[in-house]
């Protein structure tokens, strides 16, 4: 069985290819967190994901779809029940499915995001 700090790994490896574009606000052995660049229509950085064992499961936040619901459509029933709230996926297992699931969400997010807030496509 998978440990939670296995989990955590997978999920930080998921956010960390998509430093560049995005800045690294803490990356400890438990907790990973990515923030967008300065916007100025939000007058701050913005909060865009994240990656942190918790007691019992690895939380993984990706902001972009509390920000755009519509990057939900779509998605596998599995990785749907392990959403909790509205930005939040838990994991106590993580198979190779929902990982890619996963990073393609990240992915698609952090394309959406940079395109709705800072009037540009993803580079690179």
């Amino acid at each position: 069985m998978e440990t939670f700090e296995e989990i955590y790994t997978q999920l930080r490896g998921i956010l960390k290819p998509l430093e560049g574009p995005l800045r690294a606000e803490y990356d400890t052995a438990e907790g990973y967190s990515l923030n967008t660049p300065y916007s100025p229509h939000w007058q701050k950085e913005l909060f865009f994901g994240a990656a942190n064992i918790k007691k019992n499961y690895v939380s993984f936040y990706l902001m972009p779809v509390y920000m755009y619901p519509d990057l939900l459509d779509g998605i596998s029933p599995a990785l749907k029940t392990r959403m909790q709230g509205k930005s939040c996926f838990n994991f106590k297992k993580l198979n190779p499915a929902l990982r890619d699931e996963l990073a393609e969400l990240a992915r698609r997010g952090l394309e959406r995001i940079l395109k709705e807030e800072f009037g540009r496509a993803m580079e690179g």
